[in-house]
């Protein structure tokens, strides 16, 4: 029996060690020499897409009444927008539509307000702007401008080779700087996103100009460019 015994104190033991063992291989190695960095490549391209918003508002003491009117407002818009209508080059959406109640002095419901939108965007600029000046029942409410998908394909690869290139040379010149001669990737992760820097003063033209006199004539616009940039992050070993 004491042999017996003995045997179990002995196996438990074994256990207990290569369970030390397994956490000791498992803990985290102490990282030394590594270098955090990122780098960030970019690319100006013009912007190619039209957003057109088209808005009115109405209102009055009663909401169904309210209601039809934007309602009218909006299926006449939806009727001549659609007749030029053309994918890529002009579609044509409903934006926002909602009722809002107006409050009087003693918090009563005095009355109702409503406010209708419709939303041109494409890259046909002469289509979107012509049908905007042709829809009477309402008037454009904002201009912005956009990047297509293809637009930003066709630069997103060279933004991509100059941020992995500006990555390389802060890394190699980083690793000297600190004395070693080169250094071997870890990881690393690349992100793209889009700004559009610079004023929009043309489109402010625009809405003052279709503010002040409502014609069919074609609103004047005048797109600028996007940036397109690529950042690349990660850790190196210096060696």
């Amino acid at each position: 029996m004491k042999l017996k015994n003995t045997s179990k104190f002995i196996a438990a033991g074994a256990l207990l060690a290569c369970a030390g063992a397994a956490f000791a291989q498992g803990a985290t190695p102490v990282l030394e020499n590594v270098l955090q960095l990122s780098a960030t490549g970019s690319v100006d391209v013009q912007q190619d897409v039209l957003v057109l918003t088209l808005g009115t508002t109405k209102e009055g003491p009663d909401a169904a009444n309210v209601q039809t009117q934007l309602k009218q407002a909006l299926d006449s818009a939806l009727t001549e927008a659609n007749r030029n209508a053309k994918p890529d080059q002009m579609d044509v959406r409903t934006g926002n539509f909602g009722l809002f109640p107006r409050y009087g002095k003693d918090g009563k419901i005095s009355g109702w307000q409503g406010r209708a939108e419709l939303v041109l965007q494409g890259r046909d600029f002469a289509r979107i702007t012509s049908t905007a000046g042709r829809i009477q029942s309402m008037p454009i409410t904002q201009i912005s401008f956009d990047l297509s998908r293809e637009a930003r394909a066709k630069v997103e690869g060279e933004a991509q080779a100059r941020a992995l290139e500006e990555f390389k040379r802060r890394a190699t010149e980083l690793s000297r700087g600190f004395g070693f001669s080169g250094y071997t990737l870890r990881e690393v992760t690349v992100n793209s996103n889009e700004s559009m820097p610079g004023p929009r003063a043309p489109r402010m033209m625009a809405m003052q100009a279709k503010a002040e006199a409502f014609s069919d004539a074609p609103v004047p616009v005048e797109a600028g460019k996007s940036q397109v940039q690529v950042m690349v992050s990660g850790s190196v070993q210096m060696r």
